[in-house]
């Protein structure tokens, strides 16, 4: 009985997968999520063993991250108006080129600083089209409407999954053979993603019968958040969690070099740890009974991410840092998870693009700008007090946020919509 019981909940935990083109996005972007965070570790570690600087740390992340928030209005209105999966093929091809010049400017070194964050500002502007297109288009994928949810957990497993191996495979890369190679096998990922799209059998795209100015539609989306305040909330609770709390991964190459007098398999062992505790969250939050109350886990989550941030920042011992960061990987996932799928699940169909791209725009813009103080503050204090910091500053967002979420929980959320039960 426990067998088929166990059996029962992993089809449960998998049946996203029914849906053939789900399955075919899900393949593509797994091998492509992998060589993105082989890249972005890459990046990191090229930066800061150019300057030493944790403040151009703050700043390569700031360049990348910014452009998302000035565009993702624009790219907001443009997936509500476009053909997804055409947004989704022009950003990906454009992705590859950007890591094609990455690997040639670091494989015949010939680079500069400025022209590594020349490059991330373009990746920037990308993504400030791509992440509208692509967290919306997940309805499409999915035929049967009670998997919607399940396809949103599995994503966020996906990314988790890259964010383990992907640092991994990067710091041997990095040690082995260069950074250049890191470029290269990410260009080559962007391949795997562009085949999927193709693959992809969708009905024929039905354009709005109407197109209203972009101004009409930028008010009417804020509009849409005043008349619905809990998603107005969460997208607030993001902008304070993306500012004040996750740059903490900014530090990070500079814990594995100075503190823990390490290398570039150092700074990537710390990013799989974070990316190992991401991966037991996603599956936790993907086999989520019904039953199960989001905002408690949301609100528990930020406070646990506090304790390991605390914990980290205190540790002068890699191996003693080890277990922390994956209470810190098991934490961070999980507010910005839950965070996502509750507005995914009750925004409406005709907002959802936009309502995406306003909590890219929170978290795109908030991040960056958190990532240049945490690496400023860090610069002239110390990188373990800055994280210190963070960590506090997560323990106080949970308690001011406790109220404010539980007094608009709407019944989906005290139901739990991660998961529907069959």
């Amino acid at each position: 009985m426990i067998l088929f019981m166990t059996q029962v909940e992993t089809r449960n935990a998998f049946r996203a997968f029914r849906n053939r083109n789900y399955a075919l996005f899900f393949c593509g972007q797994s091998i492509s999520q992998i060589g993105t965070w082989m890249q972005r570790t890459a990046v990191s570690w090229v930066v800061y063993s150019i300057t030493h600087s944790a403040y151009m740390l703050g700043l390569a992340v700031f360049a990348q991250q910014f452009p998302s928030f000035l565009f993702s209005l624009l790219g907001g209105i443009v997936s509500d108006r476009y053909n997804r999966r055409t947004i989704l093929l022009i950003t990906q091809t454009v992705s590859l080129l950007q890591s094609v010049l990455l690997a040639i400017l670091t494989l015949t070194h010939q680079y500069a600083v400025w022209q590594i964050l020349a490059l991330s500002v373009l990746l920037g502007v990308v993504n400030a089209f791509d992440t509208p297109a692509r967290q919306p288009m997940v309805h499409e994928l999915v035929h049967n409407k009670e998997d919607i949810s399940n396809a949103l957990a599995l994503n966020s497993a996906m990314v988790n999954i890259a964010r383990l191996i992907g640092p991994a495979l990067s710091g041997i890369v990095l040690q082995t053979f260069g950074a250049h190679t890191c470029f290269t096998l990410n260009a080559v990922s962007f391949l795997a993603v562009i085949t999927s799209l193709l693959l992809m059998k969708l009905p024929a795209f039905v354009p709005p019968a109407t197109k209203k100015k972009a101004v009409t539609e930028l008010a009417e989306g804020f509009r849409y958040l005043r008349q619905t305040p809990r998603i107005g909330i969460i997208i607030i609770f993001t902008m304070c969690m993306g500012l004040l709390v996750l740059p903490y991964d900014t530090l990070m190459p500079v814990f594995a070099k100075v503190i823990f007098t390490g290398d570039a398999l150092t700074f990537g062992y710390i990013a799989s740890a974070v990316g190992l505790g991401s991966i037991v969250a996603s599956f936790y939050l993907a086999s989520l009974h019904k039953s199960a109350n989001l905002t408690r886990i949301l609100l528990i989550s930020i406070g646990v991410l506090g304790v390991g941030l605390i914990g980290f920042s205190r540790c002068t011992s890699f191996y003693a840092a080890i277990p922390f960061a994956v209470v810190i990987g098991l934490a961070s996932l999980t507010p910005m998870t839950v965070s996502i799928t509750i507005i995914q699940m009750e925004a409406a169909a005709p907002m959802r693009g936009r309502v995406m791209s306003y909590i890219a725009m929170a978290y795109f813009g908030m991040l960056p700008l958190g990532s240049l103080l945490a690496g400023a503050v860090s610069q002239s204090l110390s990188a373990p007090f800055t994280m210190l910091v963070q960590g506090g500053i997560a323990v106080a967002i949970a308690g001011v946020f406790s109220r404010h979420l539980r007094q608009h929980a709407s019944a989906a959320d005290d139901s739990g919509t991660i998961q529907q039960s069959s």
